[in-house]
């Protein structure tokens, strides 16, 4: 599958990518990727969440300029044990970084992988977009993802991918 344009976070990618940070593009950036259109501002990302990588991956992401959305330190997301204390006490999903020069643009970074890590990295499907590979969820796994948000826009996700699916198995 390829893009004749450059994707809107052709810049994280490529952040990401020169910091050596393994990441799949999950979410409705993916879905699009996949086939279906719709809209979507937001990139969603699986990061590998060992502390090396994690700090690579947040210092990449603020080298571009992104800033967290809560009030904290951007490099306390790579510290497990300050990770595990926000989803446990907070609730923490996904940690967002935020283009202070564009408030539509953020980046939601899973603070738990989804689907575990090595599974999505394994199944990821590489596209190419604006000239460069990137790594989205395989269909199996954003449809499990997205069943498992339940939200009316997942639900129509899971509808669209699963129609893409049986077109390409034919």
């Amino acid at each position: 599958m390829e893009s004749h344009t450059e994707p809107l976070y052709g810049d994280v990618f490529d952040a990401l990518d020169g910091a050596g940070v393994d990441f799949v593009v999950v979410g409705g950036f993916a879905v699009v990727a996949h086939g279906h259109a719709r809209l979507t501002v937001d990139a969603d990302l699986v990061v590998d969440l060992a502390p090396r990588a994690a700090r690579a991956a947040v210092a990449a992401l603020t080298a571009i300029g992104l800033h967290p959305r809560l009030p904290v330190e951007a490099q306390d997301f790579a510290d497990p044990e300050v990770r595990q204390e926000w989803i446990d006490e907070r609730g923490l999903q996904v940690f967002t970084f935020n283009d202070p020069d564009d408030p539509l643009r953020q980046v939601d970074v899973f603070a738990a992988s989804p689907v575990p890590w090595d599974d999505l990295l394994a199944d990821a499907v590489v596209v190419r977009l604006g000239g460069r590979a990137v790594r989205i969820a395989s269909i199996d796994h954003l449809v499990a993802m997205k069943q498992r948000a339940g939200r009316p826009q997942d639900l129509a996700d899971v509808d669209a991918l699963r129609a893409l699916q049986e077109d390409a198995d034919g």
